[in-house]
């Protein structure tokens, strides 16, 4: 499936989101917020156990958002600025941050392969996502400060969970650009991938997810999504409530059943 600048196609269990405006450093426009809209809708009609998301060509993962005028936000955001109208801004940012929602509240665990750079609103992306495998010559960067902005797309909030409030302010203050090796070291990418090989390595690892009872997965994630939003007896009491439904499913059956016979499972789709 494919809608312009975001293309959308499924591999088995996995489904595989390409930002592709390589000409803009897969940048968000209006189209492409749009094509994006749209895929995430596909997605929810015909959900996948895994999701990845990464980006066309060699240098970029995303640049963030697209601020060069022939953009025609950009046009109404200068329009907002110079009458100090704040409703249109919040309009853009409530629309850019469900998009985003939308797409990493999926019920799947999301992976994003770090092809290239991420800069500004591509590195919140990159935060927003689950796991991340990253390029070795790729850097990751939340370069809004420098421009006069902040992170607006939810990656703010999200790398502060991720790495903790005193490391998330260096990165987000200073702007600064974290290159593989250091986001490996600091806990912001899961794993670095040989030169060229990012997208097959997000593959592998979503690969070994999907095999797994699906239901399983799903509850898990649960669990780890909203850990930090709860307190610790709420997280204890959530984790009881979902392994109870899980078991209660019968997905188990199939793992039990194939571990006693030394075979692999298979387990089927909900």
């Amino acid at each position: 499936m494919s809608d312009g600048t975001v293309r959308l196609e499924y591999q088995g269990h996995v489904a595989l989101i390409t930002l592709d405006r390589q000409a803009k450093r897969n940048a968000f426009d209006e189209t492409m917020w749009h094509a994006l809209e749209q895929s995430v809708s596909q997605l929810k009609s015909k959900l996948p156990r895994v999701i990845i998301v990464t980006g066309a060509g060699k240098k970029a993962f995303c640049a963030g958002f697209d601020v060069n005028p022939d953009n025609p936000q950009v046009g109404d955001l200068i329009g907002s600025v110079e009458k100090h109208d704040r409703e249109p801004v919040a309009v853009l940012i409530k629309r850019i941050r469900k998009a985003l929602d939308d797409l990493v509240f999926l019920p799947v665990p999301i992976i994003a392969a770090l092809n290239g750079s991420a800069h500004g609103g591509g590195a919140e992306l990159a935060v927003r996502c689950d796991l991340r495998v990253m390029e070795p010559v790729a850097a990751i960067s939340f370069s809004e400060v420098r421009l006069g902005l902040m992170p607006d797309w939810g990656g703010g909030v999200a790398l502060t969970r991720l790495i903790g409030p005193s490391r998330a302010a260096e990165l987000i203050l200073c702007a600064h650009k974290v290159s593989a090796d250091e986001a490996l070291r600091i806990g912001l990418v899961n794993r670095i991938a040989a030169p060229g090989k990012v997208l097959e390595e997000a593959l592998n690892l979503a690969q070994t997810i999907a095999c797994n009872g699906p239901r399983a997965v799903r509850s898990a994630l649960k669990v780890i999504r909203n850990t930090p939003d709860l307190s610790y007896r709420e997280a204890l009491d959530l984790e009881t409530e979902l392994a109870v439904n899980l078991i209660t499913s019968g997905e188990c059956i199939h793992g039990i059943s194939a571990f006693l016979m030394k075979q692999e499972p298979q387990f089927p789709d909900e």
